[in-house]
């Protein structure tokens, strides 16, 4: 049986862990599948079938893991020598090796090797490092890293455009694969009964993603207190966690708009809340191809986005409006 690791930095709650999960769970009586992580505890975890192997580098999550472990991680997987060393001890040895995120997966699994390489790109290359010496510097990891794959996976044409505009160069083969998503499993799991703190009176927008600046959450806020001056009063609630909860906190209690803005956190089932909101809104300012508009379309949301690359997401999708990229 062909032995094949799936590499992705952690199982936490996000649309590639989902897609990598369900991928695995589905192949498993075909292939010998490892999946390994940089870091553990994450919530999906759990979720993968007993068939497959599992090994991480850390067992504690990024949050968990001390400041002094994770910036030794990082170092190693700058430097080549040390980047073998994890590469060895962890990766080598099956005959398919995929990186299913961008970043330090993708220059871990760069060392040579025998096996067939492939990478799975969630985002659009062009956006994700953008300006800046540090994204520069990462750009020129990506650049040599991706020489070294035979394969390359885009999830939407969009991203796979905006590749093939950075690295001209590049010669891998590249295909298009649109994410996978279990459409029975989210049904059954919107019906789960779950205490959905919404307000109702007014209409109630939902959105479920990492509060990263990728999200265009801070804009969101704006437009919302804008709105609400205006006349046109509505409610948002955001699920999901991430890096600027504390920074979009402060945002929302310096415009007065706590009851109306509410941040609910990490949700291990979203889709309750997908459910019981009038609208599902996505206002990122670059995107792949997010799962998480896949599920609201399953749940026949009214969805309304920003002009990016998930456009392609809903296109044929009746109950969609695509906003200017802009406040």
């Amino acid at each position: 049986m062909k032995k094949i690791v799936f590499a992705i930095t952690s199982l936490q709650l996000g649309g590639a862990e989902r897609v990598l999960v369900d991928i695995v769970n589905r192949l498993k009586e075909q292939y010998d599948i490892t999946v390994f992580t940089l870091y553990g505890e994450g919530e999906f975890q759990n979720q993968l079938d007993d068939a497959i192997h599992y090994v991480s580098y850390y067992d504690t999550s990024y949050e968990h893991t001390k400041k002094r472990k994770r910036l030794v991680l990082s170092l190693m997987v700058l430097f080549p020598f040390f980047r073998k060393k994890i590469y060895t001890n962890f990766i080598a040895g099956r005959d398919v090796e995929i990186a299913f995120l961008e970043g330090p997966i993708t220059w871990l699994l760069n060392c040579k090797s025998k096996s067939k390489k492939i990478a799975w790109i969630h985002n659009d290359l062009e956006k994700v490092y953008d300006g800046g010496f540090k994204n520069k510097w990462k750009d020129y990891l990506n650049k040599k890293a991706y020489q070294n794959y035979q394969k390359l996976i885009f999830v939407s044409n969009d991203n796979k455009n905006a590749f093939e505009r950075k690295f001209k160069e590049n010669k891998a083969e590249k295909k298009v694969i649109y994410n996978y998503i279990e459409e029975s499993r989210i049904l059954n799991l919107a019906m789960e009964k779950v205490e959905v703190p919404y307000k109702k009176d007014h209409k109630v927008f939902c959105s479920v993603c990492r509060l990263t600046e990728q999200k265009g959450l801070e804009r969101l806020i704006q437009v919302h207190k804008k709105l609400i001056e205006d006349g046109y009063f509505h409610r948002i609630y955001i699920v999901g966690d991430g890096p600027l909860k504390e920074k979009l906190q402060r945002q929302i209690e310096d415009l007065k708009i706590k009851d109306t803005f509410v941040l609910l956190g990490k949700k291990t089932n979203p889709y309750p809340y997908i459910k019981e909101a009038d609208y599902f809104i996505l206002a990122s300012f670059y995107e792949g191809y997010p799962m998480v508009l896949l599920e609201a379309k399953v749940l026949n949301k009214e969805i309304l986005i920003t002009n990016t690359a998930a456009r392609e997401v809903v296109e044929g999708y009746p109950n969609t409006v695509i906003m200017a990229n802009d406040e």
